[in-house]
């Protein structure tokens, strides 16, 4: 190790959604002076990738790709911000002596959803733990023994309140391995567990595309990773002093709750999949990419998002300017997004992407939104495929019942749907009798 390098930055996870989200954004605020410190990665289980990361000193390239105001960007970036990788699993005691370094800041995570959780069956003499937030325990707990400052953590896991959540493990853990009253409020005094929200759609390692993208290279990268251009990242607390991801053009979001950001990530970006793609199969399309260039399809969507899902969201600038951000995003000409890899449990995604929209409109303009609404019909007429990919249960129920026995089907919606019976009815019998044509025609009548 050479004592220029300065860590102040330890990540767990070396997956491709980190290298082109974290350490990107680490890359461009040393390359423009505003910040200097490296990033050690941490390969959270047994079986990883840092052994191929250190192979090539821990540099790769990224390319991230899309349509940003209308203009194909293609941008490649050699990112160097990464000064080594450790797996604990083999070598615990350099992780472990992490801890000892003044400069070490900033704890960042990605280990999955299912990656925090309390297993309560780890020691603190394991080498290492289990779980995530055990291993973080241990490394928390030898830094308080070094009387150093805590951390801000950030974790980047799709769980909602994910730093609550990976707080209450390590006060968990530090209560099981009985690790004193000093050590809990050093933790809760010392260290700030920020909630987030991340946002942008890496694809990883190319595997189609690898040839030529080595050609532009001119020599063979192990670890290329690709992603989109749009990003964002929400983080509650307020730390741009430290880390001047504004400062460097980064569209980070500094808040006290990140509650509302995930509600329109959900109900536009998530709830116009959704609603969009069911329907958009039934009529013949397999990617969404091939729905933004349909004319009928594209106009459906546009339909679902800035006159159903925004209205009920207030019809702010912010989330207007949002509903314009996805659409480019959908129309993203290098991400090959499969209509029926979306399609996967669509009935549990119906229910927390699109179903709240439809509810809220019916509350506040008095009748149910016809292209939400439509989506729903569609939603039950794709079931009666073959091509859903669901618990097999929920698929044989979906394949069967009625219109009318789906929506009275409570635990499917957490609702009582049975208002809005007539409506689905009307939908899917036209999908039903005239095709799906037919159907957006009418739709888009109105």
């Amino acid at each position: 190790m050479s004592s220029q390098v300065k860590e102040t930055v330890m990540q767990f996870g070396e997956g491709g959604f980190l290298r082109a989200f974290i350490d990107y954004f680490f890359h461009k605020m040393n390359v423009q002076g505003v910040y200097d410190g490296k990033v050690v990665i941490i390969q959270p289980i047994e079986k990883g990738m840092v052994d191929m990361l250190n192979a090539q000193d821990c540099k790769y390239n990224l390319f991230l790709r899309g349509v940003d105001n209308g203009q194909v960007v293609n941008e490649r970036t050699y990112i160097e911000s990464v000064s080594r990788a450790i797996n604990p699993y083999t070598d615990f005691d350099s992780y472990m002596a992490l801890a000892e370094n003044p400069d070490l800041r900033v704890i960042i995570s990605n280990t999955t959803e299912a990656g925090i959780e309390y297993l309560g069956t780890e020691k603190l003499t394991d080498r290492p733990a289990k779980s995530y937030p055990a291993k973080l325990t241990q490394f928390l707990y030898k830094r308080f023994q070094t009387g150093l400052n805590g951390f801000i953590l950030l974790p980047c896991e799709l769980t909602d309140h994910n730093a609550d959540l990976l707080r209450e493990c390590v006060n968990k853990y530090a209560k099981l391995w009985e690790l004193g009253e000093d050590f809990e409020k050093w933790l809760k005094k010392e260290n700030t567990f920020c909630n987030t929200l991340v946002d942008r759609i890496v694809t990883g390692y190319p595997r189609d595309e690898v040839e030529e993208l080595t050609k532009q290279i001119g020599y063979k990268d192990n670890m290329i990773d690709t992603g989109e251009i749009f990003h964002l990242w929400v983080i509650e607390g307020h730390f741009e002093e430290e880390l001047p991801f504004n400062k460097a053009g980064i569209n980070v979001v500094w808040t006290d709750n990140v509650d509302p950001y995930k509600k329109r990530k959900v109900r536009i970006l998530n709830g116009a999949h959704t609603s969009m793609v069911l329907g958009a199969y039934l009529y013949g399309l397999e990617t969404v990419g091939e729905c933004l260039k349909d004319e009928t399809v594209c106009a459906f969507l546009k339909k679902c998002i800035f006159e159903e899902i925004v209205p009920t969201l207030g019809n702010t600038e912010t989330d207007i300017k949002f509903g314009e951000a996805v659409l480019e995003r959908f129309s993203n000409p290098f991400i090959k997004h499969m209509l029926l890899s979306i399609a996967l449990n669509s009935v549990s995604k119906f229910q927390v992407r699109v179903l709240p929209t439809i509810l809220e409109y019916k509350e506040q303009n008095g009748v149910y939104p016809p292209a939400l609404t439509f989506s729903m019909a569609a939603l039950i007429a794709f079931y009666r495929t073959d091509k859903s990919n669901d618990v097999p249960e929920v698929m044989e129920f979906m394949k069967g019942a009625s219109v009318e026995e789906i929506l009275k089907k409570e635990e499917y919606w957490q609702s009582d749907l049975t208002d809005m019976i007539p409506d689905v009815q009307k939908y899917y019998d036209l999908i039903e009798d005239q095709g799906m044509k037919a159907a957006y025609a009418e739709i888009l009548k109105k």
